[in-house]
């Protein structure tokens, strides 16, 4: 499984194949009552800005897919019978939202109402056109204001067929969309093997679902607020860093709440040999490999932007804390500070040990929901503005440890997002088997090309070195030359000049 730009997945040409809701089960829809209720404070925030978005005419690009491609000949009635059953399991997937009287209002369409049917496309005769045609499907049909807020389609050839899902953001995140890949296939193998069993499929997830887990975020955010250590620790972040949240280290270019049109950025970090080097440099130093990441980028903060002390915000997967919810579907996530001195560390494995203890403190604050972390902002006296900013993110995921790893079908898996604006330059580091890469959505203006670029390969290189050496010193604050390892992930190599 790789995170990546959609026109960087090399999915063959071949004939579409979609999946819409039947006349019947669109019909229910119509007989479902509103609730309040069952999101939690980043899906409902998701929900209202995407309504501002939607009446001024914004087109539609806060989705997530994820394709891969299996061999064999596509059995229409076998994914048919999987992806109703995927749906009917996972309750947010059957839900919408609308915006009424300032009040974010839910409907739930019930599981034995869904149902799909599938029809035959346009052939594309090549890659562009396929990534063009997710593209259209995904910006059209993955609003969360009506059901389904989500769309499927498979491009089908002469002995293989790609799969496609997508959502909006409110539905899920990139934990759901590999663990939906996985899910999808499983349920269509076991359709495979057996079209004639009458046994009924289960039909509901063995947890509560998303709205069960919305719940349990609210009443912790009311605990924190009304005051824990950890509320206290969040606060103390906020005010240690000037009551804002955590930038990118080097100016972009852009005035504050400025954005500009996203530019997908790849770049390799470590091949197998480069993993099990930089993994024992970090347990030399006392650390996680996690931990040695986060000393690269203070490392790097600090001889490009001179940072004496490093403050990022991390994203955590809820999943892992909350194990009821591991295979469910939805925005179950939440972010926390890490923060550690650079100043007075001389190299790299003085470092680890501080990072290490900066993302165990992380840990314990990932506990706070997030509504609670910006309360806690407000609280500590923070502007309006600064708690509503985005914060420049890092997201790191362990692909190796999903249910599907090592199934050929989540190893030829990929997951993207639409590309809308930005005025971050947000990390996304993942690891899988073989290498561990760095993709991150930057602004696509020539100042923020620039600034990201020697940014990436500073890290790039301080990464490497730890790899090859087990150690790397830490130069006083410099400008660097920058060199030509980056590639723009957001173009096909076909199209490339």
């Amino acid at each position: 499984m790789k995170i990546t730009a959609l026109d960087s997945w090399h999915s063959t040409p071949g004939t579409t194949i979609e999946w819409h809701p039947t006349a019947d089960s669109v019909a229910r829809t119509a007989h479902v009552s509103p609730t309040s209720g069952g999101l939690t404070f980043l899906a409902e925030n998701h929900v209202r800005g995407a309504h501002v978005s939607a009446r001024n005419g914004r087109p539609h690009l806060s989705y997530i897919g994820s394709g891969t491609t299996l061999d064999g000949v596509l059995n229409t009635e076998a994914m048919t019978s999987a992806l109703t059953q995927f749906v009917a399991r996972h309750s947010i997937l059957r839900m919408w939202f609308d915006v009424e009287d300032g009040d974010v209002v839910s409907r739930s369409l019930p599981a034995d109402a869904v149902e799909f049917e599938a029809s035959v496309g346009a052939r594309l005769p090549s890659a562009a056109d396929v990534h063009d045609h997710i593209r259209a499907r995904l910006g059209a049909e993955t609003r969360s204001d009506s059901y389904p807020g989500f769309a499927f389609g498979a491009i089908v050839r002469e002995n293989d067929f790609s799969i496609f899902f997508g959502a909006d953001h409110a539905l899920s995140d990139g934990s759901s969309q590999a663990l939906a890949l996985t899910e999808i296939v499983g349920l269509y193998r076991r359709a495979l093997a057996d079209p004639a069993d009458t046994s009924p499929p289960v039909i509901e997830s063995t947890s509560g679902g998303f709205a069960e887990y919305a719940q349990i975020e609210a009443t912790l955010a009311g605990a924190h607020v009304a005051g824990t250590p950890e509320f206290a620790a969040w606060k103390d972040t906020f005010t240690r860093n000037d009551l804002q949240m955590p930038r990118f280290a080097l100016d972009l270019g852009l005035a504050p709440g400025e954005t500009a049109p996203v530019k997908p950025i790849e770049l390799p970090l470590l091949d197998r040999e480069g993993i099990a080097g930089f993994d024992r440099a970090c347990k030399a130093a006392g650390g996680r490999f996690l931990a040695g990441i986060y000393a690269a980028l203070a490392i790097t903060d600090h001889e490009l932007g001179g940072v004496d002390n490093y403050y990022g915000m991390t994203v955590f997967d809820c999943r892992a804390m909350l194990p009821t919810y591991a295979a469910d579907q939805g925005w179950i996530c939440s972010f926390a500070p890490v923060e550690f001195a650079v100043a007075g560390a001389s190299t790299f494995r003085d470092l680890v040990p501080r990072a290490n203890a900066g993302y165990d403190r992380a840990k314990k604050l990932a506990t706070v929901p997030v509504g609670a972390a910006m309360a806690a902002m407000m609280a500590a006296g923070a502007s309006p503005e600064a708690v509503v900013t985005a914060p420049n993110m890092l997201s790191y995921i362990d692909f190796r440890w999903f249910p599907g790893c090592g199934d050929d079908a989540y190893d030829r898996g990929v997951i993207f997002t639409g590309e809308g604006r930005t005025g971050n330059a947000s990390l996304w580091i993942n690891r899988d088997h073989d290498s561990v890469y760095l993709g991150s959505q930057t602004p696509d203006t020539p100042f923020a090309q620039y600034q990201v670029r020697r940014y990436f390969e500073h890290l790039a290189a301080v990464i490497d070195r730890v790899a090859r050496t087990g150690d790397r010193a830490i130069d006083s604050p410099a400008t660097t030359a920058d060199s030509g390892r980056i590639v723009s992930a957001g173009l096909p190599r076909e199209r490339s000049a």
